[in-house]
């Protein structure tokens, strides 16, 4: 990994826009797999995007060639926030463990361990879980999503050397917010209450996202034959 005196900002790559199926994202990442060393591949996107349930479906769909590691794992803690005075903004970029999630990836691509244990965020508990997810030297494909993949600013650009390939989902904004209320009525928030968290701190956060889309390899407008409601936990 870099040092802060040969860092620089994230470069901006001219992403290629692909309007795909489902199983043509698979066909692509299963391209990735086969290229016979340790590849990370980036799925990213505004919150609601779809980015979980598209790094599930690929990751089913490849079986074990491919691990998914998530980067809402390296969410500080709710007792950490409370103290830094920004529960309130969980979910925000300052609101995370870049740094962590880079080394992470840095020891997942470098597979140089016989397994890493990766953490999960339990969107139950509303907090991560430590080595949850074992992820062996020999699977050929690590697929980790999350909204802030292409961030420019410290941490976040150290992640992305460690990444082969970024996807960015772009979704009808209107569909994403409707994604996002359900979701977080799904986990128990009053209708109010998830409207106004969809409508508040997750949409300061979307605009924080697309502003990176230029820096995506590919962007990607997903055509899918089911109804939203498969992706209401994107």
């Amino acid at each position: 990994m870099n040092t802060a005196e040969d860092r620089t900002s994230a470069p901006v790559r001219g992403a290629e826009r692909l309007s795909c199926t489902l199983d043509e994202l698979v066909e692509r990442a299963r391209s990735l797999a086969a290229g016979g060393t340790r590849r990370i591949l980036g799925i990213t996107g505004a919150p609601g995007a779809g980015k979980s349930t598209v790094a599930q479906a690929i990751a089913e769909a490849l079986g074990g060639q491919a691990a998914r590691v998530g980067m809402d794992a390296f969410h500080l803690a709710n007792q950490v926030l409370a103290a830094h005075g920004s529960r309130d903004r969980k979910g925000a970029p300052d609101t995370f463990d870049p740094w962590g999630y880079a080394n992470l990836l840095h020891r997942l691509k470098s597979n140089r361990e016989p397994v890493v244990y990766a953490p999960v965020f339990d969107r139950s508990l509303e907090e991560s879980i430590g080595s949850a997810i074992p992820v062996a030297r020999e699977v050929p494909l690590v697929i980790t999503e999350g909204n802030y993949l292409l961030l420019d600013a410290e941490g976040w650009l150290e992640s992305r050397e460690q990444i082969d390939e970024v996807w960015y989902l772009d979704v009808n904004e209107d569909e994403r917010q409707l994604r996002l209320v359900r979701r977080h009525k799904a986990f128990g928030k009053p209708h109010e209450e998830a409207e106004a968290w969809a409508l508040g701190s997750d949409q300061r956060n979307a605009e924080v996202v697309d502003a990176t889309r230029t820096r995506a390899d590919l962007i990607i407008d997903l055509a899918r034959p089911h109804s939203h409601e498969t992706f209401a936990q994107a």
